[in-house]
């Protein structure tokens, strides 16, 4: 019983400092502190003459005496010495410096003494009073200055890391610093004011899950809806064909039967006068044999007479409409039917499908980071190596289906509308490092505190150098495409993320080759320019118009004025070079073999090269993401319409679905055969 009564540790800590009393006191209210702990809390009401209870908040008029609890203290010694005894240091734990053979684990660090105690080696700090003024921390490894030895306190702002008080006599002498306790404070109001947006940005997006739970469900709900009452009505129809039918047989069964029994009483009929002619031709006959002249014409008149008119009434079996004409009346009425049908079903289909072109138009393109949206449940191409958490690069898209690199699984396919744009640093495709998060296609340097890389610098590669991640590997090396040294490869805690606002860039290490007036375009290597595509992609080669400091403008056929940074641009051609004695042959459709000189000829974009002309078939350009003159009722990027007028750079389409919508000629392309989707439209 007693044991387990020591085992309780919370029913004996002071509720100031959280740990075992120590020279414990019970004021009149019943609850029990440390001495110093409690003098500390009422010796800052002094003056207000204010005494409470930390714990129940009961006030007293005047300061209470205390004393020492002796019985308590003695619960306390036991209790300490119990957990001497028992806490052994275990792996990954601090140990006493002064215990010698078994490793008792350390309660307390000193950062005076720069040693760690357990409970009974720590007790001199608590009862002598010139270790009392020694500063005691929870139990860890003491950081220390690796050049002097000496106890990390200060923090150098200028190189972002801790330094030593001898530090700032040498290696970080006039630099901005200050006390790690005054850095902390002011780097722990910004993580709370972060910590603040987060949960504000994490309960919107709870309600706006709550709230696409809801919508899911409702459409959901619809749909399940739309389909039983689609199976009825189907149902219904497919039993109203079937009575139909039934009524139709019944009806030419019917006729069959009365004509089949008007039929018979002609073939009776018939084949009564057959009988009768029959007889007659005997008779005749019989006449005709006989050689007696007298009894041939006393009998003569006799069989003359009774043999009745030459002429017999003929009754055909003449129906007033063939059985034929009624199997193609059934087959007129199937051809009609089958129009019918598929034109009512044709306008339901239509009306399924505005549910999805209804939906905020899609802005993914090739080369984009994007992941499985979190509402889909499973893809429709399934997942395959694929989670939620899964960030890859859109490699092809055709329709409404895109192809996607992920690192778990190349040649990903799935459709636009599960997938989400994942932009920024901050995306889940970066691997974590310390507190930023880098992913391909972010611009990185190595950061000050680095002196020298863990693969070596490489050429042209300094602190001031900015590179494009091009690659992250397992390992959390890093491959970065920096203007003077192509796949330099180093170590994600040793980059650091360079944007807008900490760009301090010289001018020495942008890429003197590039100068205005070259032709340029987007380097292989970059997955997503700094300020997006735009219309522009890695084929477009462009005239750099301005430089300002890393950023570059090009006029791109394609796009004008795009901007973007000098060290994810290459070289296709320079201003003013002099290429001679270097010729060509053009096949040009004018003049076949026509021969000239590199220096007289400029790139045409290959999208130039293609003619446009009234009656093509034609669709709006996969990469543009609104048309200049938008996109009217109806029209998308899978609608193929045909050319009706041509005027400047202006193009009028008939789209099944929008007559006369006005474009340009650049966002239009041709439409061949093998690639025609426009039934989707």
């Amino acid at each position: 019983m007693a044991e387990a009564m020591l085992g309780d540790h919370e029913q004996y800590s002071c509720s100031i400092c959280l740990e075992l009393l120590r020279d414990p006191v019970t004021i009149p209210c019943g609850h029990s502190y440390c001495m110093s702990c409690i003098n500390e809390c009422w010796n800052t009401n002094d003056q207000k003459g204010i005494y409470r209870c930390p714990q129940c908040r009961h006030t007293f008029n005047s300061k209470p005496p205390l004393n020492k609890s002796t019985m308590l203290a003695e619960i306390m010694e036991k209790l300490r010495s119990t957990e001497s005894a028992q806490s052994l240091a275990g792996p990954g734990e601090i140990a006493c410096d002064f215990c010698s053979g078994e490793m008792i684990k350390a309660v307390k660090s000193c950062l005076e003494c720069r040693a760690s105690y357990c409970e009974t080696h720590v007790q001199p700090h608590y009862n002598v009073p010139a270790l009392r003024k020694h500063k005691l921390v929870k139990a860890a490894v003491i950081p220390v200055c690796p050049k002097h030895d000496k106890l990390l306190e200060v923090y150098c702002r200028t190189d972002q890391k801790c330094v030593c008080m001898h530090c700032l006599l040498d290696d970080h002498k006039g630099h901005d610093t200050v006390p790690s306790t005054i850095e902390r404070k002011e780097k722990q109001i910004k993580l709370t004011h972060s910590q603040t947006k987060v949960k504000q940005t994490m309960q919107a997006k709870e309600k706006e899950l709550q709230k696409m739970k809801m919508d899911i469900t409702s459409h959901s709900d619809s749909a399940k809806k739309a389909v039983e009452n689609s199976k009825k009505v189907f149902s219904e129809l497919v039993k109203l064909i079937e009575k139909k039918s039934i009524e139709v047989i019944e009806e030419i069964k019917a006729q069959e039967k009365a004509d089949l029994d008007h039929g018979t009483k002609l073939r009776k009929k018939l084949e009564g006068e057959i009988t009768e002619l029959k007889k007659r031709e005997g008779v005749l006959d019989d006449l005709l044999q006989t050689e007696d002249n007298i009894q041939f014409l006393q009998n003569y008149e006799t069989v003359s007479s009774t043999s009745g008119s030459d002429e017999s009434q003929s009754f055909p079996f003449q129906p007033y409409c063939s059985f034929e004409d009624v199997t193609k009346l059934i087959c007129d009425l199937t051809g009609r039917l089958e129009t019918t049908c598929t034109q009512e079903i044709s306008k339901t289909m239509n009306k399924v499908s505005d549910l999805s072109t209804k939906r905020p138009p899609f802005d993914i393109v090739i080369g984009d980071r994007v992941r499985v949206k979190p509402s889909v449940v499973t893809p429709i191409h399934k997942w395959g190596s694929v989670t939620y958490s899964s960030v890859g690069v859109v490699k092809k898209i055709q329709g409404g289906l895109l192809t996607v690199d992920f690192p778990e699984q190349k040649n990903w396919t799935g459709l636009i509308s599960e997938m989400d744009h994942v932009t920024g640093a901050g995306s889940d495709l970066s691997t974590k490092n310390g507190p930023f998060d880098i992913s391909v296609g972010d611009r990185v340097r190595v950061k000050p505190s680095i002196i020298t890389p863990k693969h070596n610098w490489g050429r042209n590669v300094t602190h001031k150098s900015v590179g494009v991640v091009k690659d992250i590997k397992d390992d959390d090396s890093v491959v970065v495409d920096f203007p003077g040294h192509a796949n330099w490869k180093g170590i994600l805690s040793e980059m650091e993320l360079v944007t807008n606002d900490n760009d301090e860039i010289g001018p020495s290490n942008l890429d003197p080759s590039i100068k205005i007036g070259d032709k340029v375009r987007v380097k292989p290597s970059v997955v997503t320019p700094t300020h997006k595509w735009g219309a522009v992609s890695h084929k477009s080669i462009g005239v750099v118009q301005k430089i300002q400091g890393d950023s570059l403008t090009v006029d791109f056929p394609e796009q004008k004025n795009w901007t973007g940074i000098v060290s994810e641009m290459e070289i296709v051609a320079s201003a003013g070079s002099e290429i001679q004695d270097e010729s060509l042959i053009v096949d040009f459709p004018e003049h076949k073999k026509w021969t000239g000189l590199v220096s007289e000829m400029e790139l045409v974009a290959s999208a130039d090269l293609v003619e446009i002309k009234v009656g093509d078939r034609v669709r709006v350009k996969s990469f543009i993401i609104t048309p200049k003159h938008n996109w009217g009722g109806h029209v998308t990027h899978k609608s193929v319409g045909v050319v009706k007028d041509i005027k400047s750079e202006d193009v009028i389409v008939d789209f099944p679905k929008h007559k006369s919508w006005k474009g340009i000629l650049s966002e239009m392309e041709l439409v061949n055969s093998d690639d025609d989707f426009s039934g989707s439209s």
